[in-house]
């Protein structure tokens, strides 16, 4: 699968040096929406590849999901020819992308300082763990350590007694998406201001700010007004609800829907109760109403639940799994859901992007590559003869996929 990208990015080079998942997800966005990437791999590959099922060794399933769109370069920077190779293909990138720390980066030459003087028009992009200046800075960070950081496994304690991971790689994936919101503003700040200008996301910083957008609280005011925490995310009693035969999400919010739900279960004198009447005493009182709620889900099928609670316009879902959304009707009706043929893996799933633009789609063009798959395809763009590119993978230098 290959063919033209008509992406509203579709004129951007990005040369992307990250792995696993923060800088790749971004550079997949990126590569979504029309950006030629080009993913420059280790001779040992990115270590996603190995992280999970897979048919062959190096193209697992969560790999194969988060590099679509990329193209696979295979080259060891550690040698002269290695690094004059990225050179060339650094002087024809918009974008360069990064997880590497900054201290190794620098020894590297990889630096926005090293290249900015050879490569005045590359914007340089570092997908970091701490920001600059404090003393984290040069601290390795991962999902799990970042969950730990800014406050979001502490939240967990809520419902289950102690501190736990979401059961997802949030921070990875939001500062992925972080990193290439920055991205599409530092390009159009250089085609604006002809400034190509160096970006740096850290996962713990882009944490702490989603984490405490509602927590932060009270203390959004110095000195503070009230209490830290939200506390209608953090009730114990805010879960999928049990119904009679399974478990539904039910989520009266407004006061038209509070009041629908209290005539509902035969207590209409509840929309004018002090604790519940306003959105204010609501929050306060979230606890207890929350109690009551899950109390009544208790008392019906949740069929019944889904077609009373959908007549009086409260929203009202069933609790899916992860299997389940494979046969979601919505998604399949949407197209969403994605079967391609793969060269290698066989029929592979996935989904289509979810930013839809009238004139200019997001589309997958191609699927996630082999290591080194387009190696040579590369080093020709590049300038490099036969001769040249079969010296180098003869002495190692670069691989090329062999199926």
């Amino acid at each position: 699968m290959s063919g033209p990208n008509k992406g509203p990015l579709a004129d951007v080079r990005v040369a992307d040096l990250s792995s696993v998942l923060f800088g790749p997800y971004c550079t997949q966005l990126l590569g979504d929406l029309g950006a030629e990437v080009i993913k420059v791999e280790s001779l040992d590959g990115d270590a996603l590849r190995s992280a999970g099922v897979a048919h062959h060794p190096g193209m697992a399933g969560s790999f194969v999901n988060t590099n679509r769109n990329k193209r696979s370069l295979a080259v060891d920077l550690k040698t002269r020819e290695g690094r004059e190779v990225l050179d060339r293909l650094l002087a024809r990138s918009d974008v360069l992308v990064t997880n590497i720390r900054r201290k190794p980066l620098a020894q590297l030459g990889l630096d926005h300082a090293s290249l900015a003087p050879r490569f005045p028009s590359l914007i340089h992009c570092s997908a970091t763990g701490y920001g600059q200046g404090g003393p984290y800075e040069d601290d390795p960070a991962f999902d799990d350590t970042t969950q730990a950081m800014c406050g979001l496994a502490s939240l967990q304690t809520a419902f289950c007694g102690e501190p736990r991971y979401v059961a997802s790689a949030v921070a990875d994936k939001i500062s992925g998406l972080t990193l290439a919101l920055a991205v599409v503003a530092a390009i159009r700040h250089r085609d604006v201001t002809g400034q190509a200008q160096s970006v740096d996301v850290s996962m713990y910083e882009t944490m702490v700010a989603f984490t405490m957008l509602e927590h932060l609280s009270g203390a959004a005011f110095d000195p503070p007004a009230g209490p830290m925490v939200y506390p209608r995310t953090t009730s114990p009693h805010r879960r999928p609800y049990r119904t009679r035969d399974g478990y539904l999400s039910v989520m009266p919010y407004t006061d038209r829907h509070w009041a629908s739900f209290f005539r509902t279960i035969g207590q209409p004198g509840l929309a004018h109760d002090a604790r519940f009447s306003s959105m204010a005493t609501r929050t306060a009182n979230i606890d207890e109403l929350y109690g009551l709620l899950a109390q009544e889900m208790e008392q019906h099928t949740s069929d019944w639940w889904l077609k009373t609670l959908k007549a009086n316009d409260i929203p009202a879902v069933k609790v899916q799994t992860p299997q389940d959304l494979l046969n979601d009707r919505h998604l399949l009706d949407t197209g969403f859901i994605r079967r391609d043929p793969h060269p290698t893996e066989g029929t592979v799933v996935g989904f289509e992007s979810p930013m839809r633009f009238g004139q200019s789609p997001a589309q997958l063009t191609r699927l996630a590559p082999n290591l080194g798959e387009h190696s040579a395809e590369i080093l020709a763009e590049l300038g490099y003869n036969q001769s040249d590119i079969d010296a180098f993978s003869g002495r190692g230098i670069i691989k090329q996929f062999s199926a």
